[in-house]
């Protein structure tokens, strides 16, 4: 029995230190002369390149529609370059943006866009909210409350721009005329007016907006297990606790996303407020994006256009960066 128990005792090589040790057949060194591992490196630096091959043609086209126009930008930001010039472009370095820093009315815009942007972000967020509330109720033809309450997101900026103008029009539009008949008095031009040009396109923009956010907190609000709120329920929960305690912690990472992205879509916007007001009056709606747009196309200033669009593309990262930072610091707490 000793003789048995030594010979099956693992030696310091392995469990057949003799013949069969690392450099035997029968070892270690046997597979790795057969199928064994020293293979794998090859099949996984073959895998990567596999994968590499599948992603690029989904890569090439943001690189090139992407990538590419954005470093031509950065670098046309620190030229001189304009329309209908017949010299060469010149490097200036800074110069296009020492001259941003004085000029007044690019930084009246740049509120104007913090003010639209947040204007619009907040109220369409919490509307959106009632409404996925609403349509996640056991409703009555819930389907087609659902069907309608998307169609402003089906439709095109521009198209909604031309309806909205045709609303507000100053002399047939339905708000004056809705304001005739109720004996409020004689309506307004609501584009037109210092006072009421930048509120009037802010509702635009809730209403055309709120379709796509009501839809991501529909689908969060789907997704939070019933047996939770039927467990509050039972524990004498009424709907503002239940609302606070499981309905929100399920639905607050969805209401981050989707109003960081809001509030980025919001500060770009330009097809919606150009079609309404074309950044009138007096510069009242005059948005960052329609500054930059009316600089480089309407008077040829590109290098000064592009100047402006590295300074909106340095706030918007700064905008993901807060964003980012904040889920992953949620995510670490969970």
């Amino acid at each position: 029995m000793t003789s048995v128990t030594a010979a099956k005792r693992p030696g310091p090589d392995g469990p057949h230190s003799g013949h069969n040790g690392r450099d035997g057949q029968g070892g270690r060194g046997g597979r790795a002369g057969g199928t064994g591992r020293p293979g794998r490196p090859e099949r996984r630096a073959f895998g990567d390149r596999a994968a590499w091959f599948l992603v690029l043609p989904a890569l090439i086209p943001i690189l090139i529609l992407s990538v590419g126009p954005l470093l031509y930008g950065i670098a046309l930001a620190f030229t001189d370059a304009q329309s209908g010039r017949t010299r060469s472009t010149q490097w200036i370095g800074t110069l296009n943006f020492q001259d941003l820093l004085h000029d007044t009315l690019f930084w009246d815009s740049f509120r104007i866009g913090l003010i639209w942007a947040v204007g619009v972000t907040v109220p369409q967020f919490l509307l959106a909210l009632g409404l996925a509330l609403l349509l996640n109720q056991n409703l009555r033809m819930r389907w087609l409350a659902r069907a309608l309450a998307i169609i402003p997101w089906a439709m095109p900026e521009v198209v909604v721009g031309i309806m909205w103008r045709l609303v507000y029009n100053p002399d047939a539009g339905i708000l004056n005329e809705t304001i005739r008949d109720l004996g409020l008095g004689d309506g307004r031009d609501w584009l037109t007016g210092l006072a009421t040009a930048l509120p009037a396109v802010i509702l635009v923009g809730i209403w055309a907006g709120m379709p796509q956010t009501t839809v991501a907190l529909l689908a969060g609000l789907q997704n939070t297990p019933r047996e939770l709120h039927e467990a509050a329920a039972l524990d004498g929960a009424g709907a503002w606790r239940r609302f606070r305690h499981v309905t929100w912690p399920a639905l607050k990472p969805i209401a981050l996303a989707i109003s960081a992205l809001n509030l980025i879509w919001n500060f770009n916007s330009f097809a919606l407020v150009y079609v309404l007001t074309s950044g009138g009056p007096g510069g009242r709606t005059r948005l960052p994006m329609l500054f930059a747009y009316e600089e480089a196309f309407r008077y040829g200033q590109f290098g000064y256009a592009a100047a402006m669009g590295c300074v909106m593309v340095a706030v918007i990262s700064v905008l993901l960066a807060f964003y980012l930072v904040g889920r992953l610091r949620g995510g670490e707490d969970r």
